[in-house]
């Protein structure tokens, strides 16, 4: 694909697309619905391109592999959906114990269980609070266009290698089906990636001794201070990294809505039906979940206006809306599930009976 001019191109094959430009050299996956063009993408592209693929033969070795490959010096990546994330959870833990940098991509669908196929955003709290046991944290980034598929799997792969942490990119089933014209990023010469001078240590050309990777540690204290550092370095990670992205009335809206991914998108069109109908809503788009923007929220509820958090789960999101504005505005919630998407419509006429109107 040539890079510069837009192309119409699935969501799912957008992200695939841009891990390859972004140097991605390892990719290991399973198959499941909603994200399948993304490992279809993969087994087409990556061998053509020098680059290793491989269809694991269940999501705990595709992580797990994963792991073995970013340690190895490779930038290394994996994607899923839903119930195949859970699975993956304990390897997510493993390599944020040992500060391995990969990349996940994660289509939700509707759960819990099996559940559908259908687009959902209740993996929110496994993305945010990391899934995964112990003390560690994600990035988590959260595109609400095909572009931004395509734009923040480029940067998830230079965010993980820059801090040495995961970083999962979470989707849903609509913006990995969708098309949508993309301009996608350069290719970046393997050469050019960021040079990884703690990989294993024996390596072709390096000459250095062997070196140990793991986890584990077994003195309370020790283990104690590598995840109080780890901490200090998410510190930094929230002071650099947070994103937002805020629209509609630049003085002060009747009400702000919050809410990421596909019901952001929705609510873009709540704003054209509030604006004919002479309410100011303003929407604050978290970009990534973690860091969450609560500060740029807290500023905002500074006002005291109501605000509206839509999502499709039964109230995940809203959780962080309230810890960001620690009950300076009235938070409510509009929430669908299972694979169920809010409407302009319903969303324009929730605000309405929030303003009284």
């Amino acid at each position: 694909m040539i890079t510069g001019d837009k192309q119409l191109i699935k969501g799912n094959e957008a992200i695939a697309e841009a891990a390859i430009r972004a140097g991605c050299m390892a990719y290991f996956g399973y198959p499941i619905t909603p994200q399948n063009e993304i490992i279809a993408y993969m087994a087409e592209h990556m061998l053509d391109a020098g680059r290793i693929f491989i269809q694991a033969e269940s999501e705990v070795a595709a992580i797990n592999m994963v792991y073995g490959a970013s340690a190895a010096g490779a930038r290394a990546m994996t994607s899923s959906s839903s119930p195949g994330i859970s699975l993956k959870q304990e390897g997510m833990s493993f390599a944020a114990g040992a500060d391995i940098p990969l990349v996940l991509v994660n289509m939700v669908r509707g759960g819990p269980g099996l559940g559908s196929i259908g687009p959902a955003q209740s993996d929110y709290f496994q993305a945010t609070r990391s899934g995964g046991h112990g003390d560690y944290r994600s990035v988590v980034l959260a595109p609400k266009s095909v572009q931004e598929c395509a734009d923040l799997t480029y940067l998830a792969f230079d965010l993980a290698d820059e801090y040495r942490m995961p970083v999962i990119v979470l989707g849903d089933g609509i913006l990995g089906q969708m098309m949508e014209g993309v301009v996608l990023p350069p290719e970046r010469p393997l050469s050019a990636l960021p040079k990884r001078d703690w990989t294993l240590g024996r390596m072709a050309g390096t000459g250095r001794a062997s070196r140990h990777i793991t986890s584990i540690d077994l003195i309370p204290e020790s283990l104690e201070a590598q995840i109080k550092a780890r901490f200090l370095r998410y510190d930094t990670v929230k002071a650099r990294e947070t994103r937002f992205e805020y629209s509609g009335d630049n003085g002060t809206p009747d009400i702000t809505v919050v809410a990421y991914g596909t019901s952001a998108r929705v609510v873009l069109g709540a704003q054209k039906l509030a604006e004919q109908g002479g309410i100011r809503l303003g929407l604050f788009r978290p970009i990534t979940l973690w860091p969450f923007p609560s500060e740029a929220l807290a500023r905002i509820a500074q006002t005291g206006k109501p605000i509206l958090t839509v999502e499709m789960s039964m109230g995940q999101l809203v959780e962080d809306v309230r810890l960001a504005v620690l009950g300076t505005a009235p938070v409510h919630l509009l929430g669908h599930c299972g694979g169920v998407v809010p409407t302009a419509e319903e969303i324009f006429a929730v605000v309405k009976r929030l303003l009284g109107r």
